[in-house]
């Protein structure tokens, strides 16, 4: 009888345990997969973006932001843990960011120069330089809302 209990317990835990990983897993899922929006660039994203400008006058961290700027310095990559390709970007509105693109997860920009334009769409990290984007890429687990940089017509994912 005892064992009976113990097994009936454990399940019930297990259950409980399980659900509530699917459930927490499954609204990230369909958040990212279901939220389509056009963002201010014309361009269909994964999810409600604003501006870099914008996160960065707010002082705003970990939301998705989108734009355009110009190449001013391209950086050495970044070696430690996983690798990012980093460059520095002008917007338009004179502010300056980090790209932090991942190259272990996605192509390099390898035809990239100083004064090219790029389009980006990542998750925004605020700092008083100006901030750093990264999530540039998919994620391969499916978790985290893919980014993107696009560079002469070519979308980099």
């Amino acid at each position: 009888m005892k064992k009976i209990l113990v097994f009936t317990v454990i399940g019930i835990i297990i259950g409980i345990v399980f659900y509530q990983w699917s459930f927490n897993h499954s609204n990230v899922s369909v958040f990212v997969k279901n939220s389509n929006v056009v963002t201010e660039n014309n361009v269909t994203t994964n999810s409600v973006s604003e501006s870099a400008e914008s996160a960065y006058q707010d002082r705003r961290s970990d939301v998705q932001v989108n734009g355009t700027g110009t190449v001013t310095k391209l950086l050495k990559d970044d070696n430690k843990g996983s690798r990012h390709q980093k460059f520095i970007l002008r917007l338009g509105s004179g502010q300056t960011i980090l790209i932090a693109h991942n190259i272990d997860l996605a192509p390099r920009l390898n035809s990239i120069s100083q004064g090219d334009r790029v389009e980006f769409y990542g998750e925004y990290e605020w700092n008083k330089r100006g901030g750093v984007v990264h999530w540039t890429h998919k994620d391969p687990n499916g978790y985290h809302i893919g980014g993107w940089l696009k560079h002469q017509g070519r979308t980099y994912q």
